[in-house]
């Protein structure tokens, strides 16, 4: 059941926003500053790439005070848009039956990138 939710997201809009989280990331990574920011943005576009069967967690142990710093940084540089953007998209296919389980991705997709330090995906 995965593998036909993956086909589905990816022709209906995953393999874009995998696009533009990869070039974003890239964009970061060409400067020093926006190397932990860039490695979040190609963490966060492997996930949009193939949701389903795939979760997010906590990072086991203490992840230390530069987490928490680079994620309020993220915050207010756009991980807020970010995290917006999936949250309507995800209400957007919760109205509809066929679309809930495209809403519950949305909503994964939302709580990790408005906090992405930290967390890992498995």
């Amino acid at each position: 059941m995965n593998l036909i939710g993956n086909i589905i997201w990816l022709v209906f809009g995953g393999f874009i926003v995998f696009l533009e989280y990869m070039i974003a990331g890239f964009l970061l990574c060409v400067t020093i500053i926006g190397i932990p920011f860039g490695i979040q943005c190609f963490k966060i576009g492997m996930l949009t790439l193939f949701p389903f069967g795939q979760q997010v967690r906590e990072v086991p142990g203490e992840t230390g005070c530069l987490s928490t710093l680079f994620n309020i940084i993220w915050i207010c540089i756009g991980g807020i848009w970010i995290a917006l953007t999936h949250l309507i998209f995800g209400i957007l296919l919760a109205i509809t039956i066929i679309g809930l389980p495209f809403a519950r991705q949305h909503f994964k997709l939302m709580s990790l990138s408005f906090t992405p330090f930290g967390k890992e995906i498995y």
